[in-house]
C-alpha cells in the first residue's frame, strides 16, 4: 500500500542533522546505544487509527534522532495491526534506513486462539516472531522480548527459545519485560550460560509507579542489562491534562485501560504540586516526569507513546533539562511518597 504525504510526494528523506540533537545511552554493558527517548506503538498505530498520522509521528521521531521503535505482536487493535501498519510505513519510508533503526517486538500475551497462542512456550515464541517478521516485512528484529513470565512453562524452555531465535538470525539481541527481580536474575543466569546477548528489561516506571526501584534496577546493574521504561507519564496523569480535573474526551473520562476518574481524583493533589515544581524548573510536568526517570543510570531509554508529532516534540524537550538539584529531588520525593 502506497502512502502519499500531503504534497503528493511518495518518498521520504530523513533530516540530515537528525543525530545532532538527540542523546544516546548505553544499554547495560552491551555495545548498543539507544536514544534517550524511544517511540512505542502500543496505541495509535492499529487499524482503528489514522495511518497517515502514524506515518507522520514516525517520520518526526526519526528526524529527531529517535532510532528505536518498539512493537509487540498484540499491539493494535486488532492484534497484529500495529506491526502490519508499521510494515507498510517501513516499506515506504524507512527501508533505506534499516541499519540505522533499532526495532523491537515481543510475545507473551494472548495473541491467537488455542493452547499455543499465549505465554512462553518455545512453540509460541518462535511462531509468533515468524508472524511478526512477516507482518513488518523484516528479515530480523534488533531485539525480541519475552513479554511476561510464564508461571507454568520452565524458564529454561523460554530462555532456550530466545537463544535459538538469536542463533537463527531472527533477532540480534533479546530482552524480557515485566519480570520481577528474582525472576530476572534467573533469566540472566540462563542466558549468560547460553551465551545470548541479553541487553534490555522493559519495565513500567514512573513517579507514580516505582516498583523497579525495589531491587530490579540493582539486579539489572549487576548483570549488565539496561532498563527501558514504559508508561513514564502514568497513562497521562503526569501531564498538564488533568491539573484542573478531568477534561471531556480524555482517557480518564472514557474509563479506558489503566486510568479512570477515581485514579485522577486520588492523585490530583500530587499532580498539582508536581506541576508547580516543573514550572519552577521551566518545564512542563510531562517533561520533568521523563527527566526524573532518566536520572537513573540503569535506564537506557524512556519509551513514550504519541498521538501527534507535536506531542512527541514536546516530550523530546525533556532532554533540554535533565539535571535536578538535591532540593528538587527531596521535594519531589516528599510529594510522591
Amino acid at each position: 500500500m502506497q502512502i502519499n504525504d500531503k504534497s503528493g510526494n511518495k518518498s521520504y528523506q530523513a533530516e540530515s542533522k537528525r543525530y545532532d540533537g538527540m542523546s544516546y545511552r548505553r544499554s547495560g554493558k552491551s555495545g548498543v546505544l539507544l536514544p534517550a527517548l524511544s517511540v512505542g506503538l502500543w496505541h495509535n498505530f492499529g487499524f482503528v487509527d489514522n495511518l497517515q498520522k502514524g506515518r507522520e509521528i514516525l517520520r518526526t521521531a526519526f528526524d529527531l534522532g529517535i532510532t528505536h521503535f518498539d512493537l509487540a505482536n498484540n499491539y493494535g487493535p486488532p492484534y497484529g495491526s500495529a506491526e502490519e501498519n508499521f510494515g507498510t510505513i517501513f516499506k515506504n519510508d524507512f527501508k533505506p534506513y534499516r541499519d540505522e533503526l533499532f526495532i523491537a517486538t515481543k510475545a507473551g500475551y494472548d495473541m491467537w486462539s488455542g493452547p499455543y497462542g499465549n505465554w512462553g512456550s518455545r512453540k509460541y515464541l518462535i511462531s509468533s516472531l515468524d508472524q511478526s517478521l512477516k507482518r513488518m516485512g523484516l528479515d530480523y528484529v534488533d531485539v525480541f522480548y519475552h513479554h511476561r513470565l510464564d508461571p507454568d512453562t520452565p524458564l529454561e524452555e523460554t530462555m532456550g527459545a530466545l537463544a535459538d531465535i538469536v542463533r537463527q538470525g531472527k533477532a540480534l539481541y533479546v530482552g524480557i519485560s515485566n519480570y520481577q527481580p528474582e525472576e530476572t536474575q534467573k533469566a540472566a543466569a540462563l542466558l549468560k550460560e547460553l551465551k545470548v546477548p541479553f541487553i534490555l528489561h522493559q519495565a513500567r516506571y514512573s513517579m507514580f509507579d516505582r516498583w523497579v526501584e525495589d531491587g530490579l534496577l540493582n539486579t539489572l546493574n549487576d548483570n549488565g542489562v539496561g532498563c527501558i521504561a514504559f508508561s513514564p507519564l502514568a497513562q497521562g496523569l503526569l501531564t498538564d491534562k488533568y491539573i484542573n480535573g478531568i477534561p471531556e474526551g480524555s482517557r480518564a473520562s472514557k474509563k479506558l485501560t489503566y486510568l479512570d476518574e477515581d485514579t485522577v481524583s486520588n492523585n490530583l493533589d500530587k499532580i498539582q504540586k508536581l506541576n508547580a515544581v516543573a514550572q519552577n524548573r521551566g518545564q512542563k510536568l510531562s517533561e520533568m516526569a521523563i527527566a526524573w526517570i532518566l536520572r537513573q543510570p540503569q535506564v537506557a531509554s524512556v519509551l513514550v507513546g504519541a498521538s501527534s508529532s507535536n506531542q512527541l516534540k514536546e516530550n523530546v524537550k525533556a532532554l533540554d533539562n535533565l539535571k535536578f538539584s538535591n532540593d528538587e529531588l527531596n521535594l519531589i520525593e516528599k510529594i510522591i511518597s
